[in-house]
């Protein structure tokens, strides 16, 4: 049983940390504040070929695996960036996952080198207002004409969709109610986001302002033919693919901001006097300061060995969303303490710490809930009758 990161999982770590240094709090608070792109961060992970890392060589990347992607979102997350960077190379990260196992060598060449090299901004056209985690009840609907598909209906929560030229998009090719089986008919597009019909408008939020989140009105998109990913009804299980190792990404990214939050509440805590001496040395602000790294740490070695399991090929299901789970909650965790730690001054927006705060409390919703997490682990891992 080893421990230790190779020697190129490390030249990794570190050169993501190198770049994202140059990104500090006062840029980050910035960009949230402006409700503002963080353009240049992107540009400058898409100059260091980060963006490619889990897409084939054959195709412009790096093909490396779900261990390295996890360690450069952790860096990105901790970098004070939190989910405002995470979310703004999240989808090119892993997103296309679906498209490089499934989708046509003509959609892979005309779209992934693209996605590789920072050109092209994609973004993830799943959750609808009336289905939410109930993907089966997906109503937006592909209709065929001739070699192309026409699409109208809706879809909620769709980050980036402001930036982005194309749209990885679910939709239902077959009614519900005209299946065998709730998740067939459902077809999966690598499509253009044509302006002209689709009205993107985005939801005023709580954090990560940087990046949009934002309800889709499709109203007679045309998708060729082409842009379809693999055949027509398989859309849910090509996406199932991809479920696991997303749940392993959002797990680095909870971990990276609970790093960086509990970092920042041991520096005040050695900085600041209260009654004379140092507030850390009290053990009302110690305790739950220790707690939380050992949180984090306990946290990260369950994540460490979910993507273990992916990346050799191994069933990782009970390991990806025990990970996704207890980050996110030792994250959230860490970043609440943080705040607490820095009194009066937490809650305002100078330190910093409600910022994280506000990001690390997206984890425990987003992509899916820990109670969903939860419905998993009992009926999948411990064989309890399915409450859903």
């Amino acid at each position: 049983m080893d421990f230790e990161l190779t020697e190129d999982q490390q030249v990794i770590r570190k050169a993501v940390a190198d770049v994202v240094r140059r990104f500090d709090d006062r840029y980050w608070m910035a960009k949230d504040q402006a409700h503002e792109f963080p353009t240049e961060f992107y540009e400058a992970i898409a100059a260091g070929g980060w963006l490619g890392m889990t897409i084939p060589e054959l195709y412009g990347g790096h093909g490396l695996g779900i261990t390295e992607a996890t360690l450069v979102l952790e860096e990105v997350a901790r970098c004070g960036g939190g989910m405002n960077a995470a979310s703004s190379i999240h989808m090119s990260i892993f997103g296309m996952h679906p498209v490089v196992v499934h989708g046509s060598e003509e959609l892979k060449r005309r779209t992934l080198f693209r996605i590789a090299s920072g050109d092209l901004h994609v973004c993830f056209g799943v959750t609808e207002p009336g289905a939410g985690l109930d993907t089966s009840r997906t109503t937006t609907f592909a209709r065929r004409e001739g070699d192309h598909y026409v699409v109208h209906g809706r879809k909620v929560w769709i980050s980036k969709a402001m930036e982005s030229e194309k749209i990885l998009l679910l939709t239902r090719t077959t009614k519900y109610d005209e299946v065998a089986k709730k998740t067939d008919g459902m077809t999966l597009f690598l499509t253009d986001l044509d302006r002209e019909y689709v009205d993107i408008r985005p939801i005023p939020k709580m954090g990560r302002n940087a990046v949009t989140s934002n309800e889709l009105f499709i109203d007679g998109l045309r998708i060729p033919a082409e842009d379809r990913v693999g055949e027509e009804g398989q859309g849910f299980r090509y996406l199932l693919d991809g479920l696991n190792p997303e749940r392993m990404l959002i797990a680095a990214e909870a971990l990276g901001i609970g790093r960086t939050a509990l970092d920042k509440a041991v520096s005040y805590g050695n900085e600041r006097v209260v009654f004379g001496r140092p507030i850390g040395m009290n053990q009302a602000i110690q305790f739950p300061l220790a707690d939380s790294l050992a949180r984090l740490d306990a946290a990260e070695l369950m994540l460490r060995k979910a993507t273990w399991c992916y990346d050799n090929g191994r069933p990782c299901g009970r390991e990806a969303n025990t990970a996704k789970y207890l980050c996110a909650d030792a994250g959230f965790t860490a970043a609440d303490r943080a705040l607490q730690t820095h009194g009066g001054m937490g809650y305002a927006e100078e330190y910093n710490v409600a910022r994280y705060f506000r990001e690390a409390r997206l984890m425990k919703i987003a992509p899916i809930s820990q109670e969903m997490v939860l419905n998993y682990l009992g009926s999948h891992t411990l064989g309890l009758p399915r409450s859903y």
